[in-house]
This record gives structure tokens, sequence and C-alpha cells, in this order.
């Protein structure tokens, strides 16, 4: 439900592409200050989703608000409210990288002098002075990502569009990119994240959704989602042969594995099971050496929600 806290609010957002429906009725519910990752395969409807939260298109049903602002009346509030940093880079190889953050600061109709301050302050926040003189065409992959982001921001944006921001990154480069947007959000912004990466919505979002053929499967925190999914479970491990016993006598239905006095304990991971399972132990005065809780991950989860292979490449589209 919509609320004065939203970033971005949408009700019964529809979209086709002749007889193909891409969006199926998407309600989305984005509050300020968080980083909401939307998942899914290709042809699920994000690329679209962001098409049309960023104006690029129209939605040929619902209503949508980003910022604050409707999308079919005040397009023009909501382009000045937002920033979009897209699959590809969109930095200029012929000039470098102050000059990109200059011209950018031109189409955001900035004064020269306040142009070239803004341009200063984001050479200086993504690690770029030394670089900022440099021709972009000599950038590294994680250089050029660290530009291209800091032009969405020339114009200091309250709500981001992230689509796929470290695709081909080495790892360092990745961590580099997901401590700028903790940075971002601390400081208020809002990022709406699409990602191929799994992990990579599991550090960074708030809320997760996952998206499949234009229609909202499920939606909820990385562990809400973790939880859905069965094969959860909890690892006991004992160093007396008498409590492993015990314990299990006590707790039924667990898989055993005898040499290394282990039990695995099917398991959702919430705090009231665990709490159960431990009040049990605890009133027969079973001492356990070792306990570990494991859930599923967001493949499994994403491969649960969608029935798309597990190894299929997630992708934005």
């Amino acid at each position: 439900m919509p609320t004065q806290q939203s970033a971005i609010a949408a009700t019964g957002l529809r979209k086709s592409f002749g007889d193909h429906v891409v969006l199926d009725g998407l309600d989305l519910n984005v509050p300020r200050g968080t980083v909401f990752s939307l998942l899914g395969a290709n042809g699920a409807g994000k690329t679209t989703t962001v098409k049309i939260l960023s104006t690029l298109i129209s939605a040929d049903g619902g209503s949508a608000q980003v910022g604050g602002h409707d999308l079919a009346t005040e397009p023009d509030a909501v382009r000045a409210s937002i920033g979009v940093t897209g699959q590809f880079s969109a930095v200029d190889n012929l000039l470098n990288g102050e000059e990109n953050l200059l011209l950018m600061a031109d189409l955001h109709h900035l004064s020269r002098r306040d142009g070239r301050r803004r341009a200063a302050e984001l050479l200086e926040q993504f690690d770029l002075v030394e670089a900022g003189k440099k021709p972009a065409s000599t950038y590294s992959g994680g250089m050029r990502r660290r530009l291209d982001l800091a032009m969405t921001l020339v114009g200091s944006p309250r709500v981001i569009f992230l689509d796929e921001p470290t695709t081909g990154l080495d790892p360092r480069s990745r961590r580099s990119m997901w401590q700028i947007v903790r940075e971002l959000v601390a400081g208020g912004v809002t990022i709406f994240l699409t990602t191929q990466y799994l992990e990579e919505a599991d550090e960074l979002a708030d809320r997760i959704a996952v998206l499949d053929h234009g229609r909202l499967v499920a939606e909820g925190t990385a562990d809400e989602l973790k939880r859905r999914i069965p094969g959860g479970h909890v690892r006991l491990r004992f160093t007396d042969p008498r409590g492993f016993e015990a314990a299990a006598n006590v707790l039924g239905q667990v898989s055993r594995e005898n040499e290394a006095l282990a039990l695995r304990v099917p398991s959702d991971g919430s705090l009231r099971s665990l709490k159960t399972l431990l009040d049990r132990l605890d009133d027969r005065a079973i001492e356990v050496d070792e306990f570990s809780v494991h859930t599923p991950d967001l493949d499994d989860v994403f491969l649960a929600l969608t029935g798309n292979p597990k190894k299929e490449k997630v992708t934005t589209r």
C-alpha cells in the first residue's frame, strides 16, 4: 500500500507487446532509504518494469508513483528525482573522468562553478581523483562502473535504478561497488536493484521480489524467502556417544551422521523453532557441542519459485 514513506509505489502495472503479456498486474511498494532487488529469469519482465518506472516507456494499465510523483501526470518531476545506471556503461571514452562528469553537470543545467564543485566531490567520493584527468578509455572495468554511477549522481537523485551494476567485475571491484551502494542508502537514497548475482541481492537488499512471467510470485527479506523453501535444517554435533543417541531418540525424525556423531534436524531456521528444539534438549540435560543452522540459499529459492533450472543464468530481462 503506497505511503508517504514510499520511494516507489505501483499498483496493477500491465504491459504487453503485441499478444505477449510482459507484466500482468504488478504491485510494488519500496520504502525510502532501502535497497529493493527484483529477481527473475529472461523474459520475466524486470527490464520492462525498470523502463516503465524510469519513464522510458508507458504502462498499458495500472498506476505508479516514483519519488512522490505520478508517472502519468508528472513524468518530468519523476525524471528529475531519479538516476539510472544501465547494464551498459554510459561513459564517453573520448573524454576523461572529470569531463564526463562536467558533461552530466551541463545536462543537469548546473552552473560552471557548481558543476566543477560537484565533479570534484564525486571524483573524491568514488576514489577517482588521480584518474580524473586520464581518458576513460584507459579505465579498468571497476573504474568505469564507479564513474558511470558517479555520473548518475551528478543530479543528486533520491531514487536510483541499478541494472546489473557489477556484471563483469572482479570480486574486489564488486565489493567496492557494494560498499558504495551501502553508503548511498545510509545517506537516504533508495536503490532499485536488478542483478544476475543472487549473492549480490542477498548481500545488499532489504527486500527481494521474485518476478515470474510478469507476476510477483514472492516478496520478503532474504531470510524470509529462504525459510519458505524446504531443506533447512539444524546440525547438532556431539562428543559423547550417549548424548548423541539420547538426542536422536528425543528428536525423532532426524538424519544421522554416525561417524561424526552429528544429527540433522529439519527446521525452518526461525527463532521459535530453534527455541523449541533447544528447550527439548535442555529439559533432558542433553549437551550439544556444536550447533549450526543451515537454510536454503537464494539459488534454491529462485529454483523453487520459478521452476527454472538452477544453473540457468539469472538475468534482468
